[in-house]
């Protein structure tokens, strides 16, 4: 049974650096086949959170022929740290039910999950799915 986030977040977590530029996010999500990328510094401690939606608002996932040379331009020259949002976090025992409300109010796609200031796993709107197609309770 699921009860709190432990139970269910991704403990492999695939992150990024601050300075990391956004070919270097943009090839984890790919290569990864994840949504949203933590950006960390001192190999653990969470800064940020970086998403396919925020690569989007730089037009570095989708763009026109005419826009090729500004987009390979944003995708060297920018960095995690000028795209990434600030990040709500939750803790290893925190109830899940509290978690899922977090997500659904503020239309988060994922919570990174800590222990003190170091990034210990992720919570994502997929770990819900993979729970809920287990037919687990929680």
């Amino acid at each position: 049974m699921y009860e709190r986030v432990a139970d269910l977040m991704t403990e492999r977590v695939f992150s990024v650096a601050p300075r990391d530029d956004l070919s270097v996010i943009s090839n984890v999500l790919d290569d990864h086949g994840v949504r949203h990328v933590p950006v960390v510094e001192d190999e653990s401690r969470l800064v940020g959170v970086v998403s396919q939606r925020d690569l989007l608002r730089y037009s570095l996932l989708q763009g026109s022929d005419s826009d090729r040379n500004l987009e390979e331009t944003a995708l060297t020259e920018l960095r995690a740290e000028d795209v990434m949002s600030a990040a709500e976090t939750v803790e290893e025992d925190t109830p899940l039910r509290e978690a899922a409300s977090i997500m659904l109010e503020n239309k988060f796609g994922c919570l990174p999950v800590v222990r003190g200031e170091a990034l210990v796993g992720i919570l994502t709107e997929s770990d819900f799915v993979r729970a809920a197609v287990s037919r687990e309770r929680w």
